[in-house]
C-alpha cells in the first residue's frame, strides 16, 4: 500500500502530508485531533540529508505544537551507502534523528512507527523502533541485515544461519517474526486502518511491553528476564 492509499484510507481529504526528496512531512487529522505525520517512502534510502529532514520535523512539531502525537511512516531500503554520506558523518545523522524521537518521548508527544511498506537495516532503527509502539501491515518487509552479511558479519557460515531463522526469529526476515520478537507489536488490518491507528495510540501512551511481549511470544525468551535482573541488581 502507498502512503497516498494508506491516508486516505485514514483520513479522507484530512491531511496535507507532502513529500519532498521521498521525505513525508505534513498533518493528519483523525478522531478529532491532529497528528503530526512523518516518514519516508519510495523505499527510500536515509542518508545525512533525510535524516537531518525527519529530524527537523519532529523537533519543529515539538516546538510548534507541544504534546501533538507523531505518526512515523516507514519505507526504507536502510542507510545510504555512499562515500559522500559516509564522509559527512551518517551516523551521526542518523543517531541525531533518533535523538529527536526521543526528545519528543520525554516532552510527552506519544509515537507511533509503522512499517508500511519496507523497513531494513539502520534506516528502521532511528524511525519506527524509537516509537513509543511499531506496528507494521501484513505485506510489509522488514529486516536488519540479509543472510550474507550476517554471516560476514558472525562468521557463521550461511548455511547456519539458514537453518538457525527456521526455528528462531531472532535469525530470520519478515513480519511475522518481527511480531514474535515484540519489535512490532500488531499487525494493521488493510479492512480497518483505522481500528490499527487507534489501538496504537491507546498503546503509546501505556508502559514499554516489547520485552515482555517477545517472552510471551516466544521469539524473544531472556529479554524482559534479563531487564528485570538487571533492575533488581541496581
Amino acid at each position: 500500500m502507498n502512503w497516498q492509499a494508506l491516508l486516505d484510507a485514514l483520513a479522507g481529504p484530512g491531511h496535507d502530508v507532502q513529500v519532498e526528496d521521498e521525505v513525508l512531512r505534513g498533518t493528519l487529522r483523525f478522531d478529532g485531533q491532529d497528528l503530526a505525520v512523518i516518514g519516508t517512502t519510495d523505499h527510500a534510502p536515509i542518508g545525512v540529508a533525510r535524516a537531518l529532514a525527519q529530524a527537523r520535523a519532529v523537533l519543529d512539531t515539538v516546538r510548534d505544537h507541544p504534546g501533538r502525537p507523531i505518526l512515523l511512516l516507514v519505507d526504507t531500503q536502510g542507510q545510504q551507502l555512499r562515500r559522500r554520506d559516509e564522509m559527512l558523518g551518517i551516523h551521526r545523522a542518523m543517531a541525531h534523528l533518533g535523538k529527536a524521537v526521543d526528545l519528543a518521548r520525554r516532552r510527552g508527544h506519544r509515537i507511533v512507527g509503522l512499517v508500511y511498506d519496507q523497513a531494513l537495516s539502520g534506516g528502521f532503527l532511528t524511525s519506527g523502533l524509537m516509537a513509543d509502539v511499531c506496528d507494521a501491515l501484513p505485506e510489509a518487509e522488514i529486516r536488519v541485515m540479509r543472510l550474507p552479511a550476517m554471516a560476514r558479519v558472525t562468521k557463521l557460515p550461511e548455511e547456519r544461519l539458514a537453518e538457525l531463522s527456521r526455528d528462531n526469529p531472532v535469525f530470520a526476515p519478515g513480519v511475522d517474526n518481527y511480531v514474535a520478537m515484540g519489535g512490532v507489536r500488531a499487525l494493521w488490518s488493510p479492512q480497518n486502518l483505522a481500528a490499527g491507528l487507534r489501538a496504537a495510540l491507546a498503546a503509546s501512551g501505556q508502559p514499554d511491553r516489547r520485552a515482555l511481549d517477545g517472552a510471551e511470544r516466544g521469539g524473544r525468551k531472556l529479554a524482559a528476564e534479563v531487564m528485570q535482573r538487571v533492575r533488581s541488581a541496581a
